[in-house]
Parts: structure tokens; sequence; C-alpha cells
């Protein structure tokens, strides 16, 4: 699995309009993609904090595509207008673990 995580800045005055074009606009989008697994926006308990969108891919082939074909930059832009400078974006894979008994 793959787990891409982009980080942003808001500020206070912004928030509940991002959190509302990311709910209603952008999950759904991501979560009618290929592969994905799962969309969230994950919320900063410390106010100096960055949000994070998370979104889960079933592998690198998929996430890849998300990326190649434009979807995520047309996302980004969209609420890129409630962002504080510009947003990070870091990949990481998931490796199942096996327990042994």
């Amino acid at each position: 699995m793959v787990v891409r995580l982009t980080y942003f800045s808001t500020s206070a005055d912004k928030v509940e309009k991002m959190r509302k074009v990311y709910t209603e606009e952008a999950m759904p989008v991501v979560r009618s993609q290929k592969g994905n697994l799962d969309c969230k926006l994950l919320e900063p308990v410390n106010n100096s904090d960055q949000f994070i969108s998370m979104t889960v891919w079933d592998n690198q082939q998929d996430a890849d595509a998300y990326q190649s074909t434009g979807v995520y930059k047309k996302l980004v832009d969209r609420v890129r207008e409630f962002f504080n400078g510009d947003p990070i974006l870091k990949v990481y894979h998931i490796e199942s673990v096996m327990e042994h008994a």
C-alpha cells in the first residue's frame, strides 16, 4: 500500500470553507480513483500544526496514476486559495507485517 500525505497550513478564518470544499468536492473525486482505499483530512489539535490530506492507495501504480493524470494537481489547485504557502507532499509505503504466534 502507498500513503500520500499533503501537509498545508491555513488561517483560522478559512478553516470552515476549506473543510467544506475538501469533504464535498475533493474527497469524492479521490475516492472514485482506481485503487484508492481511503481519503481523510487530518486536522491539527494544536493550532500551530499543519493540516494533512491523507490518501491511501492499493499500490504504487494507482498512486502514480493519480499523480500523473493531473487529478491531484487539479484538486490542490481547487483548495489552494485556503493555503498559507505551498503544500508539501510526502509519500510512504506500508509494508504488511505478519504477526507470528
